[in-house]
C-alpha cells in the first residue's frame, strides 16, 4: 500500500456511505493521532486501538444524527498525496468552509489541526481535510 492515510479516510468513507456503525481499520500511529483528533472535534462517537499482532487495528464508532440518519462527517479529502506533497506555513493557514471545518496538519511537533498549528506559530504537511 504507498498511502495508508488515504486508505484510513476511504475506509470511513465507504462505512459512511454504507450506514455502518462501526470500522476497522489497520493501526499506525499516524492514523491513531488523526482519529483521536476526530475524536476531540466530535466527528466521531468513540475509538478503540486493539493490540493484535505486529500492526493491531482501531475501531471507529461513527457518529449518526437518529433523526436524520446523517453522518457528523459530511466529506473527508485528501490533500497532500505521495506523489504530491502539500506544506503550508502558519501564516496562509488553508481555512476549510470558512472555519467550520478542520485541516489536519502532520507538523515537527505532531499531527495537530490547523488552529492548534496557527497558534503555536508553526507549519507542516496538510494531511487531510475534514467538514
Amino acid at each position: 500500500m504507498t498511502d495508508p492515510i488515504a486508505d484510513y479516510l476511504t475506509r470511513l468513507r465507504n462505512a459512511i456511505m454504507a450506514h455502518h456503525r462501526v470500522v476497522e481499520i489497520p493501526a499506525s500511529n499516524m492514523k491513531k493521532e488523526i482519529t483521536k483528533i476526530l475524536f476531540e472535534k466530535g466527528y466521531i462517537l468513540n475509538y478503540k486501538f486493539i493490540e493484535d499482532g505486529p500492526q493491531g487495528t482501531i475501531k471507529v464508532a461513527l457518529k449518526w444524527d437518529p433523526a436524520t440518519m446523517q453522518n457528523a462527517i459530511r466529506r473527508l479529502k485528501r490533500i497532500s498525496t505521495p506523489g504530491l506533497r502539500k506544506y503550508t506555513g502558519y501564516k496562509n493557514m488553508p481555512r476549510v468552509i470558512n472555519g467550520l471545518g478542520i485541516a489536519i496538519l502532520s507538523t515537527s511537533q505532531g499531527v495537530m489541526t490547523d488552529k492548534e498549528a496557527s497558534a503555536l506559530k508553526i507549519g507542516g504537511e496538510v494531511l487531510c481535510y475534514v467538514y
